[in-house]
């Protein structure tokens, strides 16, 4: 159990928020079958363009044309390689949270959170709680899988979102940024995710960590130790 007596709280999503399947097994799913049809029906849209422009440069691509068909399907198979490698790439979160964009809002996908999730983010945010989310998945996509959870629409709770525009996880110089970005001190951030790298670099940065355990979670890592928590309920603020 943990008292947190500060006034911001700093929440992974994947392996903390939300289990780590529903991520591989559904989301990652969706847009690996949804990819090369995407390119295609939206090669009009300049972020789409730019999404793909990005991907091919990380592969070492020349510059897209969506409007060839043997190109789209260069840029697809890259977007795919990147999947299954798990790489961090920022154009290539871009484009998945267009093509989850069009699954929530069509009814295809609905965002799973853990029980305890929902009503931990609800008192938080009415106790005056600055909550916010810092997840490698684009910004856009955090805010699309809050607003269509099993549980309604929880991104009324959320005050900003964060992503790996704002630098990696795993370095001490993002959570400073983050906490800047909030206008508070560090020490007044709790932290939690299910990754020990990530809660070491904040913990380096001055923030409050938790180490957030659930089921199918990986080995945590990192080389401090953290107070770990089964559920939200487990901290109190």
């Amino acid at each position: 159990m943990i008292v947190f007596e500060g006034r911001g709280i700093l929440l992974d999503v994947e392996g903390t928020t939300s289990s780590i399947s529903f991520v591989y097994d559904v989301l990652f799913a969706h847009a690996k079958a949804e990819v090369g049809d995407f390119l295609v029906r939206r090669r009009a849209d300049a972020d789409v363009r730019a999404a793909a422009a990005a991907i091919a440069a990380t592969a070492g691509l020349p510059a897209p044309d969506l409007d060839d068909p043997e190109s789209v399907a260069r840029v697809a198979h890259a977007a795919l390689d990147l999947m299954n490698r798990d790489v961090k790439d920022t154009g290539l979160k871009a484009l998945q949270g267009m093509i989850w964009r069009s699954g929530f809002e069509s009814g295809e996908i609905v965002a799973h959170v853990y029980d305890d999730v929902p009503p931990a983010l609800a008192q938080w945010a009415d106790s005056g709680l600055d909550v916010r989310i810092y997840s490698s998945g684009s910004i856009e996509a955090q805010r699309l899988f809050f607003g269509h959870t099993a549980h309604g629409d929880l991104a009324r709770y959320l005050r900003g979102h964060y992503d790996t525009t704002t630098g990696p996880k795993r370095e001490p110089p993002s959570y400073v940024r983050i906490a800047a970005d909030m206008g508070l001190e560090p020490r007044q951030i709790l932290f939690a995710s299910d990754v020990g790298e990530e809660l070491d670099a904040a913990r380096a940065a001055g923030m409050a960590t938790a180490l957030v355990i659930r089921p199918g979670n990986r080995p945590p890592g990192g080389l401090y130790d953290h107070e770990p928590v089964a559920s939200f309920a487990e901290i109190l603020t």
